[in-house]
């Protein structure tokens, strides 16, 4: 499960922002910026777990 961390929370972040667009919460910079985050954590966690399964 670790090694698909970074990819759980790439996916998160797109239903969040997904939600989000369905929900009208577009102006709600808080739950953009809480998507965004998550996405580049999961690419940050991805390449990082990735580099270091070798």
């Amino acid at each position: 499960m670790k090694k698909y961390l970074g990819v759980l929370l790439i996916v998160l972040g797109a239903i969040v922002l997904l939600i989000s667009y369905l929900a009208e919460l577009v102006d709600f910079n808080p739950v953009q910026f809480s998507g965004l985050f998550l996405i580049i954590a999961g690419l940050i966690a991805h390449i990082f777990l990735t580099k270091n399964s070798k």
